[in-house]
């Protein structure tokens, strides 16, 4: 018995699996985790698959680690599946091959995903499964929400009779993650259509010690060759097998799927091939042309592999002329992508010979239209069209794309377009995939929703693209004319062309504190004449005060929705209200009634304080003071390329602006120039109780609070506005002190004025607005101040902040746990350092395109970064080390020769010097200074030796290796790597921000992760204990070991890294790091807190182990947590991560919670045991 559901393409797929599987092997990666996620929570909540059974949900290490797993349970007799996508993908090829050559049934369902070449991609296309074609597996692709429920159920019957794996992939994000209304199939109807038989002699022919038999053997050229073509049967056999599933899912479900489909005119001359979610934009595109009289058509690709000639020319119409193949994919080098060449292929030898052509699209997640589609047709009907073309860009620099000559409209009449401008964090898209439910699961309207997100963490954009219709929708493209537009955050205005394509009459809302009489002068001028000229319906409301007075902070999120419900009027309010109102019960329940509470007081709230706005007839005429005035003179990347993104259209951007950047390096230093202005609160400095301890800045996530001291020149300068006291402290006496705070780049975290010492606070918050007002013109005036950390010790506090930090403005969440160590580790070494940063949250607050945080000093010296992949970190920073090691131990030797040379003494005593100090940090900057001024001054051009030098002199000071990632990284995927460069006893410096859990794919369990908590992939709490990667690390005796909390105690962490650092071998240093995914209750201002918190219960240790003190005759092992002071238990129950297991598993809780702190007492009593040994 089917129903109608709302669900994404995720959930569907993963509905389909779960009816199928007996063990799910799984590892977290962006898009496909949430597939793993819902199978370990149904399991978690007992849910039965088609066999009576809950599945056995098994978390590996890589995805290497569950391809082997995956492998391993299907030669054991189990129906295997997995979930993936791209570099994951491509890390279970080689099992692949193995499941797919020993006939083994399981599935992979793929969210295809671009792969990491010049640059990081977590967005949709086809290159990963395209990697994978060669393997043997079947591939089966589908193309929306309802063919991933589907399809996800052929791949799996047709695996089990066919003996071979299949992938199942869609697109990623495009259909993994839109909301569709979807009709889902039962299980009991599923069972009724499954090969029982198969199974049973699937489960007779695995490994058994009752039937044994011998698989993976060595075999010589002998008989290799016959025993891959011996299979050929079974691949030949799949066409049929997955024909006659797709005919029994026609008989369940009325819904027809054939292995090629064609849609379109029957005497279509123009015809398309392509497959994945473009097939839908397609369509609809067809739709459009037939109406107008064109004779076209589109062959929709469902199995892939293998690729059946038979199937695709049965639908083929015989009065096809040319063919346009898109590949939603990039072979550089080949004659053409994968899918235009079985195309090819098919024609080579047969009567009927149209033209074919082959094109690249969406790379990427590129958004892919029905004017795009229409551009590739009117190629077709050319008298020559262009071949290896490319759509959805302007690529002027190879000529190969079509232009886009025309947009269309091609959704259906009646359909009403929404989008939401959102700031990460603030509830926006929970709250409108709520509304999608709501609407898909109550009306008979169709639904779709898809959500679109910069690459910053919490606190940037989100714009939801709803569609809500009568009739279905295939539209798999953003929203670009509106009937409805919200916007959630008012620093959006100033950023965003907001309400493009919003249509005329239509309704625009905005969250702001401003009253009606207030936005004439707030409202920017092109926003005012939009609404006046296009008759725009405006509302305003002030959904902060609003969610702020009830308890919720900036979750306005139901505030906003209650508004939604109520002006777009698509199903009757007080029906709406309720629906919301019960969702409410289900989404916070776990968190408390209190919370449930305050959700349904913003609802009703957000009924009440709606304002509808008299717009004045003068804002057609509007314009603002500054429009004519000249822009500010900024480089070449912020005005060309860095500008346009940020206003969201860098869709528009030419290849060319990409000239002279094809190796995907960006500069350092681009996020100063963004000025988001997002934050609601800001810290104002209180100069009187000020008493300069630092410990404002050193906590600061994103160094946006910073104190200069000025000189008497720098206070002429200073607007009057810029207030300063006299320092304290020795060497400063003739100076004059301020902290100054970034009003446009501050978060508003609170975590400042949260830590702040004084008495009465140094810091307190206020309205960002009169701090912008007061502060923005301060902040430009800070950043002509000079730096002068010559004056202090910069191994202090206090003394470390007079350093510039090399990382700033970040695209990290307000708060965050990890981000203040990396800025303090740039302010100590930035000039001098190499960074190799694992993929993760940190790789992506630190250089997501165009934002790049790590910034580069006057002199233009700053962090070299650089980011290869997840599992490869530590080997791609060790080889960092060894390249320069190499070119470095050659200057040495080129030194050493020089001094047996004819040169001057002056140059051979600088040359002393460098040899002397070669391997000191800072003493490798002095000598080196010394031996180019030296040389300078030397005319060296006849010399041989010297000449060399200076050819390598970027080489000559010492430089800091840092190797830097997550738990997730450090503990699983890249554990192998990490240790094996610790294990090498040579000089770098690891840096673990563990927070416990995988941050950045959305807060999944990792070997991190402690007893009790509850995380992604760990539904009903984690049952085993936290993996102890320090002590690991110590059983190898020379390698410097180090636990953290910066909110504990700041200067052991500033002591542990600067140790560590001077530490000529390894070193590994683990930082508590608290994230958004903990759930903590006082918030995220408080991060540094929670660490103190942490320490003071025993949950975190700090520590350090220092092999050299082993040479001085005393223990290495010095712990310097004291005995756990606070409540282990009020500790972790004030996270949601640990209270929501009372709340969802209350039988199992208790005892869950006595566990974890029994095994954080062990560990707390192991370190004390070794910092109570005895040393000789």
């Amino acid at each position: 018995m089917s129903k109608l559901q709302t669900m994404d393409g995720n959930q569907a797929a993963a509905h389909a699996s779960y009816a199928f599987t007996d063990v799910a092997a799984i590892f977290p990666i962006t898009p496909s985790s949430p597939m793993a996620e819902l199978v370990d929570e149904w399991s978690a909540h007992s849910k039965k698959n088609i066999f009576g059974q809950e599945v056995k949900v098994v978390e590996m290490q890589s995805e290497a680690g569950a391809a082997g797993a995956m492998h391993g349970s299907l030669a054991a007799g189990a129906l295997t599946s997995t979930y993936t996508a791209s570099q994951g993908l491509l890390l279970m090829i080689p099992n692949l091959y193995k499941m797919a050559g020993e006939l083994l049934p399981g599935v992979l369902h793929v969210s295809a995903r671009a792969i990491a070449t010049h640059a990081l991609s977590i967005f949709g296309d086809h290159q990963d499964v395209m990697a994978c074609r060669q393997t043997g597996t079947a591939m089966l692709a589908s193309s929306n929400v309802q063919e991933a429920m589907d399809l996800g159920c052929v791949a799996h019957l047709s695996a089990i009779s066919a003996r071979l794996p299949f992938i199942h992939f869609f697109d990623g994000f495009r259909t993994s993650h839109e909301v569709q209304k979807i009709d889902v199939i039962d299980y009991q109807d599923l069972a009724k259509i499954l090969d029982y038989e198969a199974i049973k002699e699937f489960r007779e022919r695995s490994l058994s010690p009752n039937h044994p038999v011998i698989r993976g053997t060595a075999q010589n050229p002998d008989i290799y060759f016959q025993g891959r073509e011996v299979q050929n049967r079974f691949f030949d056999r799949i066409p049929e097998i997955v024909a006659e599933y797709m005919e029994k899912i026609k008989e369940l479900t009325g819904r027809s799927y054939r292995p090629f489909e064609y849609y379109g005119a029957k005497d279509a001359e123009y015809i398309i091939v392509a497959m994945g979610s473009v097939c839908d934009t397609i369509d609809e595109t067809i739709d459009y042309l037939i109406e107008k009289g064109y004779k076209v058509g589109a062959i929709r690709v469902h199995l892939y592999r293998p690729f059946s000639e038979k199937y695709f020319l049965d639908v083929m119409p015989n009065s096809v002329k040319k063919i346009a193949v898109l590949d939603r994919t990039k072979e550089p080098g080949s004659l053409g992508e994968p899918l235009y060449l079985d195309v090819a292929k098919l024609y080579q030898n047969r009567r009927i010979q149209p033209i074919i052509i082959g094109g690249r699209y969406g790379l990427g997640s590129k958004d892919t239209t029905p004017s795009q589609i229409l551009s590739v047709f009117k190629n077709l009907m050319s008298e020559q069209p262009k071949d290896r073309f490319t759509i959805g860009i302007v690529d002027d620099v190879t000529n190969l794309s079509l232009p886009e000559e025309e947009m269309i409209e091609t959704t259906p009449p009646g359909t009403i377009s929404c989008k939401f401008w959102g700031l990460g964090s603030d509830g926006t898209v929970g709250a409108n995939k709520t509304a999608i439910k709501i609407i898909g699961d109550n009306t008979d309207l169709y639904v779709q929703g898809y959500f679109s997100y910069d690459s910053k963490k919490s606190g940037g954009s989100t714009i939801s693209h709803l569609r809500f219709g009568p009739k279905p929708l295939r539209s798999p493209y953003l929203v670009y004319k509106s009937d409805y537009i919200a916007c959630h955050n008012k620093s959006f205005l100033y950023n965003f062309d907001i309400l493009k394509g919003l249509k005329e009459n239509s309704i625009f809302v905005l969250n702001c504190p401003w009253h009606e009489n207030e936005l004439d002068e707030h409202l920017p001028a092109p926003v005012k004449r939009y609404i006046a000229r296009h008759h725009i319906n405006f509302y305003i409301i002030d959904a902060v005060a609003i969610a702020s007075g009830i308890g919720l902070g900036n979750r306005i999120n139901m505030v906003m929705q209650a508004a939604f419900f109520k002006l777009a009027n698509i199903i009757p309010l007080e029906d709406a209200l309720n629906y919301l109102k019960n969702s409410i019960e289900k989404m916070y329940g776990k968190k408390g009634q209190n919370i449930v509470d305050m959700n349904k007081a913003a609802v009703d709230k957000g009924i009440e304080a709606l304002v509808k706005v008299r717009v004045p007839e003068s804002w057609i005429h509007a314009k603002a003071e500054d429009e004519d005035e000249p822009v500010k003179n900024e480089p070449e990347f912020i005005k060309n390329i860095q500008r346009p993104m940020a206003r969201n259209e860098g869709d528009e951007l030419p290849v060319s602006a990409f000239n002279g950047m094809e190796d995907g390096a960006y500069p350092l230093g681009t996020t100063a120039y963004e000025k988001r202005g997002i934050a609601v609160m800001l810290p104002e400095w209180q100069i009187d109780t000020c008493i300069q301890c630092g410990q404002c800045s050193y906590v600061c996530p994103h160094a946006t609070i910073r104190p200069f001291v000025l000189d008497d020149e720098e206070v002429q300068r200073a607007p009057d506005t810029f207030k300063t006291k006299k320092p304290v402290g020795k060497n400063l006496e003739h100076l004059h002190w301020r902290i100054q705070i970034s009003p446009l780049d501050c978060t508003g975290c609170g975590n400042c004025a949260d830590v702040c010492p004084a008495k009465g606070k140094a810091l307190i918050m206020k309205p960002a607005e009169q701090e912008i007002e007061s502060e923005a013109e301060n902040w430009e005036f800070a950043m002509t101040v000079k730096v002068k950390p010559e004056l202090v010790d910069t191994g202090t506090i206090k003394g470390s902040q007079f350093l510039m930090p090399h990382l700033e403005f970040n695209g990290a969440c307000p708060g965050c746990g990890e981000t203040p160590y990396i800025k303090l580790l740039t302010q100590l070494y930035g000039d001098r350092m190499m960074i190799a940063n694992a993929t993760g949250c940190s790789s992506i607050w630190g250089a997501s395109a165009p934002s790049m945080a790590y910034t580069a000093n006057r002199e233009g010296k700053g962090p070299a970064w650089a980011n290869s992949l997840f599992e490869d970190n530590a080997e791609y920073g060790y080889g960092m080390y060894l390249g320069v090691k190499q070119i470095r131990e050659r200057l040495a030797e080129l030194m050493r020769e020089a001094l047996e040379a004819n040169i001057s003494d002056g140059v051979k005593d600088a040359l002393r010097k460098w040899l002397d100090s070669k391997d000191d940090g800072e003493g490798s900057k002095m000598a080196s200074k010394f031996l180019l001024d030296v040389l300078q001054e030397y005319d060296y051009s006849h010399n041989a030796l010297l000449t060399e030098i200076m050819e390598k002199k970027d080489y000559l000071v010492k430089r800091s290796f840092w190797i830097v990632g997550g738990d997730g990284w450090a503990y699983d995927i890249g554990y192998g790597g990490l240790d094996h460069v610790l294990s090498t006893g040579d000089d770098v410096n690891i840096f673990v921000m563990d927070t416990e859990i995988y941050s950045n794919t959305g807060g999944q369990a990792s070997k991190s992760t402690p007893t009790a908590a509850v995380a992604k992939f760990a539904a009903a709490g984690k049952k085993v204990r936290k993996k102890d990667l320090g002590m690991m690390a110590m059983s190898y005796g020379y390698v410097y070991v180090t636990q953290i909390a910066m909110g504990s105690n700041m200067n052991q962490t500033l002591k542990a890294i600067i140790e560590a650092e001077n530490y000529k071998g390894p070193s590994l240093i683990i930082a508590y790091a608290p994230c958004i995914s903990h759930g903590i209750k006082t918030g995220m201002g408080t991060s540094m807190l929670q660490e103190k918190r942490a320490v003071e219960a025993g949950y975190w240790q700090l520590y350090r182990f220092n092999p050299m003190l082993k040479e001085q005759g005393k223990n290495p092992f010095i712990l310097e947590s004291k005995e756990p002071s606070k409540p282990y238990k009020e500790f972790i129950t004030g996270e949601v991560r640990y209270s929501s297991l009372k709340t969802i598993f209350p039988e199992i809780a208790d005892e869950m919670y006595e566990a974890a702190e029994t095994n954080a007492k062990e560990r707390y009593e192991s370190y004390k045991r070794l910092a109570d040994q005895q040393y000789q």
